[in-house]
């Protein structure tokens, strides 16, 4: 007896809402944080940003006009002025 499609569609759904997610970071010198894999970045408003690539850059310096993204203003950034938190 084969399933109607709303319940294999259901199952599905289910099967892949228990997948755990995970995302690796890192930190790079004097620049942004990168987040690999899958996550929500929170901004200093609270406002919540999924990542939508496979790697995202995350704005370290604070003077981006992407926030929370970096947009590569950190490089021109003069070294001893760079904030990165």
């Amino acid at each position: 007896m084969s399933l109607p499609d709303d319940t294999e569609t259901e199952t599905e759904i289910q099967t892949n809402a228990d997948i755990e997610t995970r995302a690796d970071i890192v930190l790079c010198p004097d620049g942004p944080m990168l987040v690999r894999g899958q996550a929500v970045i929170e901004d200093a408003d609270g406002t919540q940003h999924a990542t939508t690539r496979p790697v995202s850059a995350v704005c370290r310096c604070g003077r981006t006009s992407r926030a929370p993204w970096c947009d590569g203003t950190h490089k021109l950034i003069a070294d001893g002025a760079r904030s990165s938190t």
